[in-house]
């Protein structure tokens, strides 16, 4: 990548590029240190891991229990509702995998378009699915379904706002990256560039 020499002195450079990527990413005019974080800093957001990491052990659960209680009920049903019940738990079977799988690369890889798929598919399939077990009385709503139920729709309601700041953060250390390419302060994620260094 070229270097473009500019008469502006470089801690200039650097500031403007900083306060360019927080302007247009954040609406906060003022920053402490601590906000600052070095160009190779891994942005991976602890909070949404976790629950990742433990929606993992939570959905067999959720599944079996929902299997189970549909067994118990399923007679009792009307048969539009056999149906939807039984395609509800497919769709999120299939979907919770490919989730999950979405969330993790996103998170820990860093990558903006996994994540962002995660948020997508976490807000347009699970999100609804699970509403619709939750608030219609007709599908005869066990004691054991509302519990499970209500604690996976809070994991998914946790999961897309940790999803959501995770995707805030990681796309604001890319806007940085890009404006610093671009002034071709940085050439590779080699040398460490810290934020606090650049004002």
């Amino acid at each position: 990548m070229p270097v473009f020499y500019s008469p502006v002195p470089e801690n200039l450079h650097m500031g403007l590029a900083y306060m360019g990527s927080s302007v247009f990413t954040n609406n906060r005019t003022a920053y402490s240190a601590a906000v600052c974080v070095s160009v190779n800093e891994l942005v991976s957001h602890l909070p949404l891991q976790m629950l990742l990491y433990f929606n993992m052990f939570f959905f067999p659960c959720w599944w079996f229990s929902s299997v189970f209680m549909l067994d118990v009920k399923y007679e009792y049903l009307a048969g539009y509702y056999q149906g939807l019940l039984i395609t509800g738990i497919v769709l999120l079977t299939i979907v919770e995998v490919t989730r999950l799988y979405l969330g993790y690369m996103g998170n820990l890889m860093e990558k903006v378009p996994e994540l962002a798929a995660f948020w997508v598919l976490s807000f347009t399939f699970p999100l609804p699915v699970l509403l619709f077990f939750l608030t219609d009385e007709d599908t005869l709503i066990l004691p054991l379904e509302r519990a499970t139920h209500s604690l996976y729709l809070l994991f998914v309601l946790a999961e897309l706002l940790a999803s959501f700041l995770a995707l805030r953060t990681m796309t604001r250390k890319l806007l940085l990256l890009f404006h610093l390419r671009r002034l071709g302060r940085v050439e590779s994620l080699g040398p460490v560039v810290r934020c606090c260094d650049i004002v």
